[in-house]
């Protein structure tokens, strides 16, 4: 008789005559855990994580992010860079339909539409990243290099997309005259503003924006993401507040449009925004949330050789899946 056809071994011949309880809680911990090792629900109550918890969600999100291609990052980049024309359209858009408004709030309402199809196809976002590679730094389950190497790519492709994106909107009809002339206005006002103020500006959206992926990290399912990604967008546009990728499509339609030059918009608006954000989004999430973690990696891994040397950390190119051992593999008996 095969050991299907046993009662009490399973396909390998493991004993199968478990207390029901083992049962039960070899199931539960099936279902609790992710085939990554990272949580699926909560230890304490089902559907709240811990603070841990969520760091080790997000690690392995990152874990599968930094070991992807340069070609996947890039088109992955270009994506998002392009979907964020979306935005840059639905917040002129808006702004022309509700003429003397003077809060600004209506015309924010379509602002968030490029950030849910990012977020929501998982789209590569540059500052989504000053989060889950940061952790993996922070850990030293990823090298410097590995960060510097994804946050170029993603970076260049967000640059690229939102450029496309804002020459299709200055050569062609898209917007209609008053949306033109509002689009202008968005990029100008961008660029009077002092250097100092944009990059403080800049801090606060690079914190909106990291703390979404955090708190998406917290929830478990699409709807609450939604809502959660909405509103925390949405205080972007009504803040006052400044994102690189979508600056970066503003600041092309300036220069296609020939309202400023290139070196200007670089100079003037992209920088300020994109330290900004940087800052905002490492220091103020990913090294503040870090500080109040105590378990740094999945419970089930192996600590045996799991780390980075301080030597691979400064200057490697190891990181992720091909350094880590996963939560299912065993301990060596040599």
């Amino acid at each position: 008789m095969t050991g299907r056809d046993s009662p009490d071994e399973d396909e390998t011949g493991e004993n199968q005559s478990l207390h029901p309880n083992e049962v039960e809680e070899r199931v539960r911990d099936a279902l609790d855990h992710s085939q990554s090792g990272a949580p699926a629900a909560g230890a304490a109550v089902r559907d709240w994580f811990s603070t841990d918890e969520i760091f080790q969600r997000i690690v392995a999100t990152a874990e599968e992010e930094i070991d992807s291609s340069n070609r996947e990052l890039f088109y992955s980049g270009l994506a998002a860079g392009f979907a964020i024309t979306l935005t840059f359209l639905g917040h002129a858009a808006v702004a022309a339909a509700v003429p003397g408004e003077p809060t600004g709030l209506l015309a924010a309402t379509l602002y968030p539409i490029g950030f849910l199809f990012i977020v929501m196809g998982r789209y590569q976002l540059f500052t989504e990243n000053t989060l889950p590679p940061v952790t993996l730094v922070l850990t030293r389950i990823a090298s410097l290099p590995l960060l510097l190497r994804l946050w170029m790519i993603v970076l260049v492709g967000n640059v690229l997309g939102a450029t496309m994106g804002a020459l299709v909107l200055a050569k062609t009809g898209v917007f209609s005259p008053e949306s033109t002339q509002l689009a202008v206005e968005f990029g100008l006002d961008a660029v009077k503003t002092p250097w100092w103020d944009l990059f403080f500006k800049a801090i606060f959206a690079g914190w909106l924006v990291a703390g979404m992926v955090w708190l998406n990290h917290a929830t478990r399912d699409s709807t609450a993401r939604l809502l959660l990604i909405y509103g925390i967008i949405y205080m972007i546009p009504a803040t006052g507040l400044h994102h690189v990728v979508v600056t970066s499509c503003e600041a092309m339609y300036l220069v296609f449009s020939g309202a400023a030059s290139l070196a200007a918009v670089t100079v003037d608006l992209f920088l300020p925004v994109l330290l900004g954000n940087t800052v905002g989004g490492v220091v103020l999430v990913a090294l503040l949330n870090y500080a109040q973690t105590r378990e740094r990696r999945f419970p089930k891994q192996q600590e045996r050789g799991a780390q980075l040397t301080r030597s691979e950390w400064l200057f490697g190119s190891l990181a992720g899946r091909s350094r880590v051992p996963p939560a299912t593999e065993a301990p060596s008996s040599e």
